[in-house]
């Protein structure tokens, strides 16, 4: 038995006469093992998990070779600085993927082959992934290196077009605010994400502490780095009159928070949600208000094109959004509600309005559940 139990070394006796052994694969720190004999199922397990718990040690990068150029790309500029925290994160994944897989190999060496070989293990989605990954790495290793990008002849994959994330109704809005009270953690979120149009990944983040002195909501997206600042407490720019409603909602929720703290989304427990977990939640409590297929993700969307149907520009939807490119804004606007844009006349605008009436808490605990 002991002979197929690697780096199991002796070390004494217990006082109970079994061997003291230690897992200690070279140039680890060794583990105890515990005060039992070698074929004790208790034993076992613990040397599979100890097993378990030490990786190899990486072997040093050598001249040339591309894990020392996965460290360097790591720990440069462009990569660090270049990159957002979100998109950091994954592709450090990925490339240490590379690392692994391909760090004996040199630099000089690498040709698109070598990439499109890679990319043949993933489709659609993943392997236009991967390859953005490759592609910033390869761009690197182009200037440090002084070759030619071996990127730049890769081939994406051909994916079907989708609208994504499907927006919002405004009776599907309307279903929503009914089922959750406004005092309550479900309808905060909601109200928070619908008004910002921000992403699940920037949502969970907010808090007063975004709030600054001339009345702004201001946070830095985690996908772009880019910032952003949306009307919180201040009058709202011409082209989004007429969503009083929407942010008095949201003050509604704010107001009606039993506990206050530093992030407006937060768990039973007054902690800040994760971003993993945040959508998976989110996309729950509106099955649970009868509200199916609809995301966070999707409320986003619903606040770009409601300020496409108020006849706000693709610049100013942008400001709102944070979106980075025209082009991304005009894909999420693409089936706004012409005809509401075209029914609105110089006419119908100067007519007065009444003020959104947003329901107390003394009112709200009337709504509906169902």
């Amino acid at each position: 038995m002991l002979t197929r139990m690697k780096h199991l070394n002796p070390s004494g006796r217990f006082s109970s006469g079994n061997v003291r052994y230690y897992y200690r694969p070279k140039g680890q720190k060794g583990i105890r093992m515990p005060d039992l004999p070698p074929d004790h199922p208790d034993f076992l397990a613990a040397y599979a998990e100890a097993a378990g718990s030490i990786k190899p040690a990486r072997a040093r990068a050598g001249s040339g070779s591309l894990a020392l150029a996965v460290e360097g790309y790591l720990k440069s500029d462009v990569f660090l600085v270049g990159l957002a925290e979100g998109t950091r994160a994954v592709r450090r994944r990925m490339l240490d993927e590379i690392r692994e897989r391909y760090g004996h190999g040199r630099v000089i060496d690498l040709r698109t082959k070598h990439i499109e070989a890679d990319l043949s293990r993933f489709t659609g989605h993943a392997r236009n992934n991967h390859l953005k990954a490759w592609r910033g790495f390869g761009k690197w290793l182009a200037e440090t290196y002084k070759i030619v990008d071996p990127t730049t002849d890769a081939k994406k994959a051909h994916v079907a077009q989708s609208e994504g994330h499907p927006p919002w109704s405004e009776d599907e809005i309307e279903a929503f605010r009914a089922h959750w009270p406004v005092d309550t953690p479900e309808r905060l979120a909601f109200e928070l994400i619908f008004w910002t149009g921000a992403r699940i990944s920037d949502a969970v983040r907010l808090g007063h502490g975004n709030v600054d002195r001339g009345g702004w909501i201001v946070f830095r997206q985690q996908k772009t780095g880019g910032e952003v600042a949306i009307p919180f407490d201040r009058s709202l720019p011409d082209f989004a009159q007429g969503m009083e409603g929407d942010i008095a909602y949201l003050h509604a929720a704010l107001d009606a928070r039993k506990d206050k703290h530093m992030t407006w989304m937060t768990t039973a427990h007054g902690k800040s949600r994760s971003v993993k977990a945040a959508g998976q939640w989110f996309a729950a409590k509106a099955r649970a208000a009868g509200i199916y297929d609809r995301s966070a993700h999707g409320l986003r969307k619903s606040r770009a094109r409601a300020l496409a149907e108020a006849e706000g520009t693709s610049a100013q939807i942008s400001a709102w959004t944070g979106h980075e490119s025209l082009s991304e804004v005009e894909r999420y606007i693409r089936n706004f509600n012409k005809r509401k844009v075209l029914s609105s006349t110089k006419n119908e605008q100067k007519v007065p309005t009444h003020p959104t009436e947003v329901p107390n808490l003394q009112k709200n605990t009337g709504e509906s559940n169902a």
